[in-house]
C-alpha cells in the first residue's frame, strides 16, 4: 500500500493553512531551515515574503531555489514537501501579498493588527519569492493505518 498522496490530495493539503518549513542552501554550512508563512493556489506557484536583507532573503536571492515542507500537527500525520527554482522575485506589496498572508494565518482582525504593528502601509523592503514546485514528496499515514482523514 502506497502512502503517497494523489495529485489532488497533495494540492489540497498544500493549499491548506500550515506553517511551512523553508530550506535554502547556505554555502559552507547546512541549509538554513526556518518556519515561514506561505501562499499557494492549486496548480500554481508557491510564494513567501521576507525582508530583502534578511539572512533568508539574501540566501534565496543567491541560491535561486528552495524547498518547503508542511505537515499536519495531529494524527493521522501527513506531509507535503516541494522543491523547485525561484520563478519570480519582486518587491512585495502590502495589499497583494502581506495582508492576504496575515489574514490567512491570523484572520482578518488580527491580520490587520499585525500589518499595522509591523509598519502598516509604509514602504518596506520586503520581497516576494515565488517557486513553481518541480519535485514533490508526500506521505499520508492515514492510508497505512486505515484511519479516517
Amino acid at each position: 500500500m502506497s502512502l503517497q498522496m494523489e495529485v489532488e490530495e497533495r494540492e489540497a493539503f498544500l493549499t491548506g493553512v500550515h506553517v511551512g518549513i523553508l530550506s535554502v542552501e547556505e554555502p559552507g554550512r547546512g541549509p538554513l531551515t526556518v518556519p515561514i508563512w506561505y501562499g499557494y493556489e492549486s496548480g500554481g506557484e508557491l510564494w513567501v515574503v521576507t525582508a530583502r536583507d534578511s539572512r533568508k532573503g539574501r540566501l534565496l536571492q543567491r541560491a535561486k531555489r528552495f524547498s518547503l515542507c508542511v505537515q499536519s500537527e495531529a494524527p493521522p500525520y501527513k506531509y507535503v514537501s516541494v522543491e523547485g527554482p525561484v520563478s519570480k522575485l519582486e518587491p512585495s506589496e502590502i495589499e497583494r501579498d502581506e495582508r492576504p498572508l496575515a489574514h490567512r494565518y491570523l484572520g482578518a482582525d488580527l491580520g490587520d493588527q499585525y500589518i499595522e504593528a509591523t509598519g502598516g502601509a509604509e514602504a518596506r523592503d520586503n520581497i516576494r519569492i515565488a517557486m513553481r514546485p518541480e519535485r514533490w514528496l508526500t506521505v499520508d499515514y492515514a492510508k497505512e493505518l486505515s484511519l479516517p482523514e
